[in-house]
């Protein structure tokens, strides 16, 4: 995976939010593109996509702080925003900046989607193009909730409960328990995902990762969510052209339907996407189809 790609690591230094060290590869060539990983994965999810972009862009693949060989503070803060999207976001812009990279596309899938839709909002003049992955706004899901979504999502509510009660119980369970239960889906099971990157997933699933994961899904449920709402009432939306795709088969997918409906509420500027044919782990479940929806949006 990841060949001819260079890893390192890019101490962030506290801008109000603590100090992170952020993992990343880094390869190919072309305009700069950032992709972000969703939970309870890494920076190994894209590894399936990359192969098809890496002679079109200068790509830069990162593990959220929190997550994968990535660390973030202790501490998760006041309504744990520590580890809220606009932390992360920081963290991501930094890393782009240490590389000249001043302005770029960025993708993203699951919270690595969040992630971007974050960083589209607060760092306009640098998101040329965003492209979101199987998500709608958490702003849109926290007011529109329901048994069914509550059913797929359980993970949501249970993660977001007070320090240290879900961290305990996550870690009473060997990591390869945990990792192939929460991404087996109905039909599925765990044939999406390769065996180098399963085993990477579980590798990373300790302590400091399902702390920093908590952290996240407290964050979205409460600072997080203040900001959204903050935004959305003062149309504050994303503004630069945006890509939304999603699994039919996801769980986004059959609770919501047609995701652009409700995300041209969110979004100002020219707005496309549409389903694939999978569950909710689309970059690794179609990485071709992936690919060429990126490709296609990021270079006209």
């Amino acid at each position: 995976m990841f060949e001819n790609f260079e890893k390192r690591t890019f101490d962030i230094p506290d801008s109000g939010f603590g100090a992170a060290s952020i993992n990343a590869r880094i390869g190919g060539k072309g305009p700069p593109l950032l992709l972000i990983h969703g939970n309870p994965l890494t920076h190994v999810s894209w590894h399936k996509v990359v192969p098809f972009l890496e002679k079109h862009f200068s790509i830069v693949c990162v593990d959220l702080r929190g997550y994968g060989d990535s660390f973030g503070p202790e501490d998760g803060g006041p309504e744990s925003i520590n580890y809220s999207f606009r932390a992360m976001a920081i963290d991501l812009i930094k890393v782009m900046d240490v590389l000249d990279h001043r302005t770029f596309y960025v993708a993203g899938h699951d919270r690595g989607a969040r992630t971007a839709h974050r960083m589209a909002l607060d760092h306009k003049e640098i998101v040329k193009k965003c492209a979101l992955i199987d998500i709608l706004p958490s702003h849109y899901i926290w007011n529109n909730t329901s048994a069914e979504w509550a059913d797929s999502s359980w993970h949501w509510v249970f993660m977001m409960q007070p320090y240290d009660m879900p961290e305990r119980m996550m870690a009473a369970v060997p990591p390869e328990y945990f990792i192939e239960k929460k991404i087996s889906k109905p039909g599925k099971g765990l044939k999406p995902f390769s065996p180098e990157a399963l085993k990477e997933y579980i590798r990373c699933f300790n302590w400091k990762t399902i702390r920093g994961s908590c952290e996240d899904y407290r964050a979205c449920a409460t600072s997080d969510f203040k900001m959204d709402t903050e935004d959305f009432q003062n149309h504050n939306h994303i503004d630069c052209p945006s890509l939304i795709i999603w699994g039919k088969d996801s769980h986004t997918g059959k609770v919501y339907g047609d995701l652009l409906k409700i995300w041209r509420d969110y979004v100002s500027a020219e707005l496309i996407g549409g389903e694939i044919d999978c569950g909710h782990y689309v970059i690794e479940e179609c990485p071709k189809e992936t690919a060429d929806w990126l490709f296609r949006h990021f270079t006209v």
